[in-house]
Parts: structure tokens; C-alpha cells; sequence
């Protein structure tokens, strides 16, 4: 049987292009605007990070931390982007084991609180994360719910 083995793109920098692209795949956003967002990550501009579950090597599951994911509260920042697992490794805890490793890395540079955009209830909570409000995604007519990590 497989070991999930969880990373910080920066402790596997070589796959940053592969991620991207995974990411790109599940979400729909451009594939480049990933990999701007690493390589600031990677080069130290940033410790707004990404985070993956390897399975057999293969990307299983991942998400991001950027200053927005494209709503209009940009005094709500930095947040949690792109949370994804595949399919068929749902339910193992695989997404609350990332948050957390993105809560704790985050939280040992000092960036506290952190936020994250949804339309899942109750998802969250289960990770220590708070509802906090209801925003307007940019470019579009529908609000969104807003959660919080302190």
C-alpha cells in the first residue's frame, strides 16, 4: 500500500511545473498564473506557499496561499487557494491534513490570521476554520462565503 507523503513546494522545487500544471487542470486558471505565483514562493519573495500529497509520486491532492482568490475584501489576506483533492482519495483526510500544514507553517513566520473563499458549509469548521462573512467574488454577481483561521 502507498504512503501519502505531504511537502511544501519548496522542499520539492522540481515539480513546480507539474503542479502547476495539475492545478491549472483542476481550477481552469491559467497554468502560467501558477507558476508566478510559485516561482515568487521558490525565489523567497514571498512565504505565501504551496502544498502537496504525493501518492507514487503523483500529485493527489494540493492548494495554494496567495494575497486574494478573487473577491473584493482584498483587506482580508493573505488566503487559501485552490484546495483540491482527486476523487478517489477523498475522505481520508487527505485536504484537512494540508490545511493544517498550511495554518502551522504560515503561523511559525507569523502570518496570522489567514482567510479562505468557499461555497462549502461546514467543510471547514471541521479544521478550526470560522465563518466570518459573506463577499462579492470580482467580475461576478455572486457572494461567496468567507472563512477564517486565527
Amino acid at each position: 500500500m502507498s504512503e501519502y507523503i505531504y511537502i511544501t513546494l519548496r522542499e520539492k522545487p522540481h515539480l513546480k511545473s507539474k503542479a502547476a500544471e495539475w492545478f491549472h487542470r483542476k481550477w481552469g486558471v491559467q497554468q502560467e498564473a501558477y507558476l508566478e505565483c510559485m516561482e515568487a514562493y521558490l525565489n523567497g519573495e514571498t512565504e505565501l506557499g504551496w502544498y502537496l500529497c504525493l501518492n507514487d509520486n503523483k500529485v493527489i491532492g494540493g492548494l495554494g496561499v496567495i494575497e486574494n482568490d478573487f473577491h473584493a475584501r482584498k483587506d482580508l489576506t493573505p488566503n487559501v487557494c485552490a484546495v483540491y483533492t482527486e476523487k478517489e482519495y477523498r475522505c481520508k483526510g487527505i485536504a484537512g491534513h494540508l490545511l493544517d500544514m498550511a495554518v502551522e507553517d504560515l503561523r511559525s513566520k507569523g502570518i496570522t490570521p489567514i482567510y479562505l473563499v468557499t461555497d462549502h458549509a461546514s467543510f471547514y469548521e471541521k479544521y478550526g476554520w470560522e465563518f466570518l462573512c459573506m463577499v462579492q467574488e470580482d467580475n461576478e454577481p455572486d457572494i461567496t462565503r468567507m472563512y477564517i483561521h486565527k
